[in-house]
C-alpha cells in the first residue's frame, strides 16, 4: 500500500504539517513545522512536541526573538500575578510598549543577543535625548526579564551586565535637590488660614504633620489610627493604575497595595492639635478621606483642589509632594537626627533623606563660628 507524502525535501518524500506554537509581539501567529514518513507520524511528533511545550520541557530557540519573549515573560507569566504589584506591571509594560517592542533589538534572536546589542541600542537612545535616569530604569526592567530567560534556558548569560550607560549618576542627583520644593513656615500659616472649615483642612494639616505619601494619606482608614497612642500606622497606599484585561484591552481602577518599600511600614507620631481634629471628626469609621460613593479621594482630584489653593493663597506653585518635603526639611532644621527622619519618611536610606536636608545660610554661618576658638591666638 503506497504511503501518502505531501512534500519533497532533499530528494526525500515526508508529510508535512504545521503547527502554531506562540504569536510574536503584533499578534501574528508562529508558526512550525512538523516532517513525518506519514500523516499519523508527523501528527505524532507534533503532537509529543506541543504536549513538551505546553509543560515547559521544550524552549523555541530557534525562533524567539527579543519582543516576542519579553511579550510572553509579561502577559503569561507576570500578567495578574501575585508576586508583582499592578503599579509594577503598568510600569514594565510601559518599558515594553515604548522602548522594546518595535526597537533595534526588537528583532533578534534571543540566542544571538550580547552585551554589545545592548550596548549599541542605549548609546543610539542617549543620542535621541534620553536621560541616564530612563536608560538606567530600562536597564534594570532588562535585566529581570534577561534573569528569567536564563532560568527558562533561553541565553546563558545576561546582555545587561556589561554595558555602560552614558551620563551619570550625580545627574539625577542633582535633578532631584532640583525638584524639591519647600514651603515657607508664612505659606503654611496662609494655607491654614485659608483651608480652615474647609473639607481639605484635615487631609493637608495631617499631611504637614506626618509627612505621608500621597497615596499612603489616602489609604488611611480609622483602623490606622491610634487617638490614645497618639499616632497612625501606613500599611498601605491607594493608586490608580491601568489593569490588563489582556494584551490589547486595559482599563483604569483605583487599587489599594502595599507601601512603597518596606520601610515604608512604618509607624508616625500625630502632633497634640491634630489628635484633637481627629477626635472631633464624628464617623470614625473606614477611609478617612472619601468622596461621595465613599470611595478613597482621587489623588488627580486633591491635587487639583491643591493648586486652588495655592492660587487663591498667592503662592507660587509647589505640587502636592511639597508637603511631604517640607515635613521633613522642617524635622532636620529643628535638630532631629537624620536616621529617626529617614525612619519617619520611610525611606529605604538616609542617603534619600539627605536630598531634604536644607540648611539656611545663617545657620551654615553659626555652625562654622564654632571654629573660631582655632583661629583665636
Amino acid at each position: 500500500m503506497a504511503v501518502k507524502t505531501n512534500v519533497n525535501k532533499n530528494g526525500n518524500q515526508y508529510y508535512r504539517i504545521t503547527r502554531t506554537i506562540g504569536h510574536k509581539a503584533d499578534g501574528k501567529p508562529i508558526k512550525k513545522e512538523f516532517y513525518g514518513t506519514s500523516k499519523s507520524d508527523a501528527e505524532g511528533k507534533a503532537n509529543e512536541y506541543m504536549s513538551k511545550l505546553k509543560n515547559g520541557l521544550v524552549n523555541n530557540f530557534e525562533y524567539a526573538i527579543v519582543a516576542d519573549l519579553m511579550r510572553t515573560w509579561l502577559f503569561d507569566f507576570l500578567h495578574n500575578s501575585s508576586k508583582i504589584k499592578p503599579s509594577t506591571f503598568q510600569r514594565y509594560e510601559g518599558i515594553y510598549r515604548n522602548y522594546i517592542k518595535d526597537s533595534k533589538i526588537a528583532g533578534i534572536k534571543m540566542h544571538l543577543i550580547t552585551p554589545i546589542h545592548i550596548q549599541s541600542f542605549y548609546n543610539d537612545l542617549s543620542k535621541e535625548g534620553c536621560s541616564y535616569c530612563k536608560i538606567n530604569t530600562l536597564n534594570t526592567i532588562l535585566k529581570v526579564f534577561f534573569n528569567w530567560c536564563i532560568d527558562n534556558g533561553y541565553i546563558l548569560k545576561n546582555p545587561c551586565l556589561k554595558v555602560n550607560i552614558k551620563g551619570n549618576k550625580s545627574d539625577v542627583i542633582k535633578n532631584e535637590f532640583k525638584t524639591v520644593e519647600i514651603l515657607t513656615e508664612e505659606e503654611i500659616k496662609t494655607i491654614k488660614k485659608y483651608i480652615a472649615g474647609s473639607k481639605y483642612e484635615l487631609l493637608i494639616l495631617l499631611d504637614i504633620a506626618t509627612g505621608l505619601r500621597q497615596g499612603e494619606l489616602l489609604a488611611l482608614d480609622w483602623d490606622n489610627i491610634d487617638l490614645e497612642k497618639k499616632q497612625l500606622k501606613v500599611e498601605k497606599s491607594v493608586k490608580e493604575v491601568y489593569v490588563y484585561d489582556d494584551e490589547n484591552t486595559k482599563h483604569i481602577e483605583t487599587i489599594f497595595q502595599t507601601p512603597k518599600t518596606l520601610t515604608s511600614f512604618r509607624t508616625v507620631a500625630i502632633p497634640e492639635t491634630l489628635i484633637e481634629k481627629l477626635k472631633e471628626t464624628k464617623n470614625k469609621q473606614g477611609l478617612l478621606f472619601y468622596d461621595e460613593e465613599n470611595k478613597p479621594l482621587k489623588a488627580k482630584n486633591v491635587s487639583y483642589q491643591w493648586d486652588k489653593i495655592l492660587k487663591k493663597c498667592n503662592i507660587p506653585h509647589k505640587k502636592f509632594h511639597s508637603i511631604r518635603h517640607t515635613y521633613a526639611s522642617m524635622l532636620l532644621k529643628n535638630g532631629v537626627d537624620i536616621q529617626t527622619v529617614a525612619e519617619l519618611m520611610g525611606h529605604s536610606a538616609i542617603s534619600i533623606t539627605q536630598i531634604y536636608l536644607h540648611s539656611s545660610t545663617s545657620q551654615k554661618q553659626k555652625a562654622v563660628n564654632k571654629l573660631d576658638n582655632l583661629f583665636k591666638t
